[in-house]
């Protein structure tokens, strides 16, 4: 933990912003002197903030968080401005540059832009910036409900190569049951997601300014550990002891590797606008011996997709075992559908031989 050179710290609404909306000031500024205590450890930071909306709401005169997407919009557009303004201003104290960069799933979902935030991401580290990250709630649309930014904080930790993810909440950790029922404890550590089984998850806080809760968390923690980048989940008064390497809040440990970053963008990222349904035998080759899907082992599709699209993989009983890039269009699939590679290509051509989802773009789920 203290070993880490670089971390990606999240923090929500809750733990920056009053219960009536806005931003208290004091939580901002703790926060920053925690940032600022880390990066002169020698370690690079970079924070993932929720709190536009929230801290919209008290200038627009809105009691609680609205429910339609457009007020959401108009208190983002407020309140994003006013938190980099927060941020810059406490950050500045230590001499350290903030940089925001705003991203709506459409980002995540398209490689190119994929790209594109890495390579801004890296350069601002590479300058000595600490940048703040948050969901581009001005303009978005589903993007809103992706998970309070606990999904978006595990991909950015991917993408920069982080080695800690610090998630902090209004909540000092995980428990096995709502912390506020009585006999609930706190789970210390967690080796692997099996270990969590029967516990009972909570939602998002009773503040209302934030849309997370501890099952998005878990899911970001559960993506972060996959990709071989450990955990810690624990409240935003507890930051410096959890950056400390402090025995604080929740503890996952990391179970995977490091994949490319293709993979990860392909099962994480990116929503699948359709599906192809195969058959037994090639449920097999693809989950067992790493196969690319070819046409023989098709048995229909669902959805309007183009080649290069990402759709889902689903076996005889529907349940979706892989997501890839399909090289085909919806259109040309029924004609593909369970003939053999040397039958396309003597019947429709070389370029019907091919894979219809090579197994460089395509990741088992």
């Amino acid at each position: 933990m203290t070993g880490a050179r670089r971390v990606v710290v999240k923090v929500g609404s809750s733990s920056l912003t009053t219960a009536a909306g806005g931003i208290d000031p004091a939580r901002v500024s703790g926060l920053v002197d925690v940032l600022a205590k880390t990066r002169a450890a020698g370690q690079e930071v970079v924070l993932v903030s929720s709190g536009a909306i929230a801290a919209g709401l008290s200038p627009l005169g809105l009691a609680k968080r609205p429910r339609a997407l457009a007020k959401q919009q108009a208190a983002a557009s407020v309140g994003q401005g006013l938190l980099v303004h927060r941020y810059t201003d406490e950050l500045a104290r230590h001499g350290i540059i903030a940089g925001q960069v705003l991203l709506t799933v459409d980002d995540l979902n398209r490689r190119a832009h994929y790209r594109n935030a890495d390579a801004t991401l890296s350069k601002l580290l590479d300058l000595g910036v600490l940048p703040i990250v948050n969901e581009n709630d001005t303009v978005a649309t589903s993007e809103i409900r992706f998970g309070d930014n606990d999904r978006l904080a595990a991909l950015v930790a991917h993408l920069v190569k982080a080695d800690l993810l610090v998630l902090l909440s209004d909540v000092d950790g995980l428990y096995d049951a709502p912390p506020s029922q009585p006999g609930s404890q706190r789970i210390d550590e967690v080796v692997s997601m099996a270990d969590l089984a029967g516990v009972t998850i909570g939602k998002a806080g009773a503040a209302g300014v934030g849309t997370g809760g501890m099952v998005t968390k878990l899911e970001a923690a559960r993506i972060a550990v996959d990709d071989g980048v450990p955990v810690v989940l624990t409240s935003a008064a507890q930051a410096e002891a959890a950056l400390a390497g402090e025995a604080v809040g929740t503890l996952f440990h990391a179970v995977g590797r490091r994949r490319p970053a293709r993979l990860l963008w392909l099962q994480h990222a990116t929503e699948p606008v359709g599906s192809i349904s195969i058959d037994a035998g090639a449920v097999a080759a693809i989950s067992k011996r790493g196969a690319s899907l070819l046409a023989a082992g098709i048995t229909g599709s669902s959805g309007s997709f183009h080649a290069g699209d990402p759709v889902d993989v689903v076996d005889p009983s529907g349940v979706a075992v892989a997501r890839g890039l399909v090289n085909y269009d919806a259109d040309e699939i029924p004609r593909l559908a369970g003939r053999s590679s040397g039958y396309l290509e003597a019947n429709l051509g070389a370029a019907y031989a091919r894979e219809v989802i090579h197994r460089d773009d395509l990741v088992v789920l």
